[in-house]
């Protein structure tokens, strides 16, 4: 079995993260990668930095040749394998490009059919554009390192400007997130390069398919900066009324705990959303009761989603802590497992390379490095029924196949041959013009990348259940359900189901993301809807690996636990510089549940570009793991869970070390990040001190903007870190004609100002349909198109086989209808205490 890419030829011109781990996904689906060094090789192989080890991973299945563009021949080499190469990737600063006469407008004009992607800092043209492309520096500039642990006043309020609801709420250090300080979060995740990453991969994979529509290539563009708002999408977003009823929640809130709770043998787990009804029931008694009474439909001690609910969860937090203090962790993920809570624990990348269950599956790989001898490291990030790819070779040499390129060019150029135009097969305004996608998603995992489709143009249908209004009203859904259609449909009932299969009947993809056992019980599995429509390209994507937690439910903390994410965010790895023992972090720009959706969707797309070349459809699928092992995968481990010497943050969150962290000034924090000696000796002189213990001191007593222009004039790598950034963007000229943002008029929330495009395409470029939809919106619309009549809708309606907007009579749910149901949340604890 090929991979879906193996007849591709791409040249990588990239450095650092982003670009790397773009030209390894192409590589591992059977592209053939060539990566393009300057003589001596990339730097970034050297630089000691925290991706220096990620190099024996994203280089893998890959040839190397040394060019040095500056000479003519060897420009000469990189125009012939241009003018046959079907994908190009750059990383330069913009500008360069053009310099050295490799820039897209170059080289389109020799091969037309070429796919160029440009993967810079800021983009172009902007006040940014010339900011060092380093993960510290955007995170601080953009502010991303404030956003790791949240606001007192929750994301909503601080991005209006609005004050905290509960000003005289104090919760002790230790039950909330990060360090024991004020000020923002140095994390070891490279959001903005992981950010970038996903959306170059499915920039490529989007441009992909227009070609095989068009014949024509074009220019793909994505930066850092978007990387960022890729993960901030759902902390960044304004809206004029936040306090419409069910829109705010506590989640988004540095005073809310989390979840993280410490065992009897002092391992960390994760219950998210923590569950109090279940802890407490499970760790009653002297041993651990694995299924407790968890029936109670309207628990009264399930959290709601309201910012109130942070006082009810002061209430818990310590009952909880004590409780899950009784038994080991062991004991609890095995409890969580048979009472199917959403549990794990917290560990390091090395325990999780380690884990049989991902070796198993595939995510996880094993390979022979040259150097480094037998390592495990991310492997396959999605899956394809009939086009598998696989992991590339372990990385070869620096230059190792400079010969045979260069002999490749020469051919290329003594053949002469032009370059032959694909077939067009017709004009496409966006990417996924014509294309039909139905949603059965769930939460944020599944829906996000069928939003990313929707803004590649594909009309996408939201298939919504009788009860997802409150899902729905709550701003973290908005995040993921924009430009949608939605139909409110009770899948139970036959009438609702003849019309979901009758859309699967004509429609291209189908992406979900429940539990694979409910969707055979229902017969919407894919066997089922194959026999319906064969062309189908059908998506699921999961919690966890295919194997013993494959029927657990999952989310992006249990991903991030079980990954290594939260344990090396934390600083858990390295006791820091004050002393500070790390806890774990769930970040709150993560890609977890969205890298999941960015996965989905290149896997899509890619299935739709191999159907438009066969006929055939497929099954795809991919995790939450899938994407948290492609975040961690800067780190590598020996088969027994043994590691390697590489640069950690430590508990303080602070940095790496003296020349790459945060240091707070007389009025605000700097971020440094001196990587190379001859940037660290230039940092110690523009401080006038001889060691790098003196920094912070020397640091201490400048104000942050005297403290940049010093440490930016001597060529130092520097950004202050801009708590205000997220509250200027949305009014920000250059975000808006990018449309970087977006704004749209709300029926519930009023003027909506969201994250928008987060990549460029510049022959088919990208679409937002629309604001979050209203669920049922289009149930009349969408049945009247299918021949439906008024009163048979009607009938329909009134027998709760489907549903309209707002929905005014519900059927009634089993124990929410019995007398004196007890309410959820706080009003429930505060009815029950009144009784009392």
């Amino acid at each position: 079995m090929a991979g879906v890419l193996h007849d591709l030829k791409v040249l990588d011109l990239t450095s650092g993260i982003a670009g790397p781990m773009t030209t390894m996904l192409l590589g591992d689906n059977g592209a053939d990668v060539i990566k393009i060094e300057p003589p001596g090789g990339d730097p970034a192989r050297t630089l000691d930095g925290p991706h220096k080890l990620g190099y024996a991973v994203w280089q893998r299945g890959k040839r190397s040749a040394f060019l040095d563009l500056n000479r003519s021949e060897d420009k000469d080499v990189l125009l012939a394998l241009a003018k046959a190469a079907d994908i190009l990737v750059e990383s330069y600063a913009p500008g360069e490009t053009e310099r050295l006469g490799i820039d897209y407008a170059t080289l389109s004009k020799l091969n037309p059919r070429l796919i160029y992607c440009s993967i810079t800092g800021y983009g172009r043209d902007n006040p940014h554009s010339a900011r060092p492309a380093i993960d510290a520096l955007v995170q601080a500039r953009t502010g991303l390192m404030f956003e790791q642990r949240g606001w007192p006043e929750g994301a909503l309020n601080h991005i209006s400007g609005l004050p905290d609801p509960y000003p005289d709420l104090e919760i002790p250090q230790d039950w909330v997130q990060g360090a024991p300080r004020p000020g923002p979060l140095f994390v070891a995740s490279q959001w903005p390069s992981l950010g970038a990453f996903f959306n170059a991969s499915l920039g490529i994979a989007a441009a992909l398919r227009a070609r095989e529509i068009t014949g024509r290539g074009q220019w793909v563009e994505t930066s850092l900066l978007q990387g960022a708002l890729a993960g901030a999408a759902g902390v960044w977003q304004r809206a004029e009324k936040p306090d419409a009823p069910g829109f705010d929640t506590w989640i988004l809130n540095s005073k809310s705990p989390k979840g993280h709770f410490r065992a009897k043998d002092g391992v960390w787990l994760h219950n998210w959303v923590p569950n109090p009804r279940f802890i407490l029931q499970a760790a009653a008694g002297d041993t651990i009761n694995a299924t407790p009474d968890l029936t109670v439909q309207n628990d009264p001690d399930r959290f709601g989603t309201g910012p109130e609910e942070i006082l009810v969860m002061a209430h818990y937090q310590p009952l909880l802590a004590e409780a899950v203090a009784k038994f080991p962790v062991k004991d609890w993920i095995e409890a969580a497992a048979t009472a199917e809570m959403t549990m794990q624990p917290v560990r390091s990348i090395e325990e999780s390379l380690a884990d049989p269950a991902f070796l198993a599956d595939g995510c996880v790989t094993e390979m022979q490095h040259p150097e480094l001898g037998t390592i495990r490291t991310v492997g396959n990030a999605y899956n394809m029924s009939l086009t598998q790819g696989k992991p590339g070779a372990p990385p070869v040499a620096p230059g190792a196949n400079t010969d045979e390129v260069k002999a490749e060019a020469a051919r290329i150029i003594a053949e002469a041959k032009a370059v032959s135009a694909a077939q067009k097969k017709g004009d496409l305004k966006a990417p996924l013009d014509g294309i039909v996608v139905l949603d059965l998603g769930l939460a944020i995992a599944g829906p996000f990348g069928t939003q990313l489709l929707s803004d590649l143009g594909a009309t996408v249908i939201k298939i919504n259940g009788l009860y997802d209004l409150f899902w729905h009203r709550v701003h973290i859904a908005y995040m993921a359900n924009r430009g949608k259609k939605s139909i409110t449909l009770n899948l139970k009932d036959p009438r609702a189901m003849k019309i979901l299969l009758d859309l699967v009947a004509k429609a291209d993809v189908v992406q979900h993301n429940m539990r694979y056992d409910a969707a055979e019980r229902l017969k919407i599995d894919y066997e089922s809807l194959k026999k319906i429509n064969p062309r189908l390209i059908y998506c699921h994507t999961r919690g966890f690996e295919r194997g013993p937690r494959a029927s657990l439910p999952g989310n992006d903390q249990t991903g991030a636990c079980l990954s290594g994410i939260q344990f090396e965010d934390g600083g858990m790895g390295r006791v820091g510089d004050n002393g500070e023992i790390g806890r774990p972090l769930w970040s709150f720009t993560s890609f977890g549940d969205t890298g999941n959706g960015f996965l989905s969707a290149i896997a899509i797309c890619n299935a739709i570009y191999h159907r438009d070349r066969t006929g055939q459809g497929q099954f795809v699928d991919t995790s939450i793991i899938n994407a948290a092992l492609l975040n961690t995968s800067y780190a590598v481990a020996r088969p027994d869970g043994s590691g390697f010497e590489r640069p950690r943050i430590g508990g303080d969150q602070l940095g790496y070390g003296p020349f790459h962290r945060i240091y707070e000034t007389a009025d605000a924090w700097i971020c440094v990040a001196a990587r190379a000696e001859a940037e660290q000796d230039k940092l110690l002189s523009a401080l006038g001190v001889t060691d790098a213990g003196q920094i912070g001191a020397k640091l201490k007593a400048m104000r942050a903007s005297e403290a940049f222009e010093t440490l930016d004039g001597a060529g130092v790598p520097v950004e202050i870190v801009d708590a205000e950034f997220s509250r200027r963007l949305h009014d920000d000229p250059v975000a808006q004609k990018n449309k970087w943002v977006v704004s749209y008029p709300h029926p519930v929330v009023g003027k909506l100002d969201q994250i928008g495009l987060l990549f460029s395409l510049s022959d088919t470029p990208g679409v937002i349909q629309g604001r979050p939809l209203i669920v049922g919106e289009h149930t009349k619309e969408i049945l009247a198109s299918m021949g439906y009549g008024e009163d048979e809708m009607k009938t329909m309606e009134e027998q709760f086989a489907i549903g309209f907007p707002g929905m005014p009579r519900m059927p009634p749910r089993p124990a929410a209808a019995q007398p004196g149901a007890p309410k959820p949340g706080m009003a429930g604890m505060l009815e029950q205490a009144s009784k009392k």
